[in-house]
């Protein structure tokens, strides 16, 4: 049971939620690595402190949240801003930073509370493999991505297209590095379009990564703020369009703070626009 009076649910509702995504041997492994303090988890890019355990925690617990009062009509649109990042988590391993699936948290909350399907669209700048594969062959779940290719974690080639009931709701754009607006944002909007009319979601989440800008030391790529905005208004129409609206936002990567905080910045303002789209009744 939810606390109205706290920002968190209770932590054990948080952990019993994760075991939808996560083993729950991972989740007690990520606890007992933060007790340790020191060293690293599944990779050495996923470096664990005394914090560790309740950074992730508190993440998950901000994005189950905010998909609660989606779910139950207090919102439409959430930006969850918060670390450690969430997409490349996978149910038995962390990797690239991430520890626990927020991205894939919330849309197991919506998914549960509704019975309808929803569409996760992953700009960031490297592959969400963790969330691919949470929901490769699932029939509720669309999942899109626009990515630099080749490049970590090695997956999200054209071919990898979901199977069994899945198949089809995975939709990956793999993009050449030094790829800027233009491009990304194109492919972007072209993909998300597809993936919405075929799946018709009750809401869109995004795993808003800006390490694709061409400041962030690690993405590779050369958008600019102008082009996060134009990815985040793509994003508010398509949810206009086709789901009532309903728009969460989780952040994942970015690594120079300054651009980070700019793009974050143009990225809140395109979410506060209200849309000139038609809306789709529910």
């Amino acid at each position: 049971m939810v606390d109205e009076e706290s920002p968190l649910p209770p932590e054990e509702d948080v952990i019993g939620a994760l075991a939808w995504v996560h083993d729950r041997d991972h989740i007690e492994r990520v606890r007992e690595a933060s007790k340790q303090g020191t060293g690293w988890l599944d990779s050495e890019d996923c470096r664990v402190s005394p914090g560790t355990f309740s950074a992730a925690l508190a993440t998950a617990g901000l994005a189950m949240q905010a998909a609660l009062d989606m779910a139950n009509g207090r919102v439409k649109r959430v930006f969850v801003v918060a670390r450690p990042p969430a997409h490349h988590a996978a149910e038995s391993r962390a990797a690239g930073y991430c520890f626990f699936n927020s991205i894939a948290l919330a849309a197991e909350v919506l998914t549960r509370s509704w019975g309808r399907p929803v569409v996760i669209a992953d700009f960031g700048a490297l592959h969400g493999d963790g969330t691919q594969e949470h929901f490769f062959d699932r029939g509720d779940v669309g999942f899109v991505s626009v990515h630099r290719y080749p490049a970590f974690p090695g997956t999200g080639g054209a071919d990898e297209i979901g199977e069994n009931e899945g198949l089809g709701m995975t939709r990956n754009i793999p993009l050449a590095s030094g790829s800027g607006d233009d491009v990304i944002c194109a492919a972007f909007e072209d993909v998300l379009a597809e993936i919405c009319s075929k799946v018709r979601p009750a809401a869109i989440l995004l795993s808003a990564g800006f390490d694709a800008h061409r400041d962030d030391p690690l993405g590779g790529m050369l958008m600019t703020e102008a082009g996060f905005g134009r990815l985040t208004a793509a994003a508010v129409a398509a949810a206009e369009t086709w789901s009532n609206g309903r728009l969460l936002s989780i952040l994942e990567g970015g690594f120079n703070l300054e651009a980070l905080a700019n793009s974050a910045r143009i990225h809140v303002e395109e979410l506060a626009k209200t849309s000139t789209h038609n809306q789709q009744t529910d």
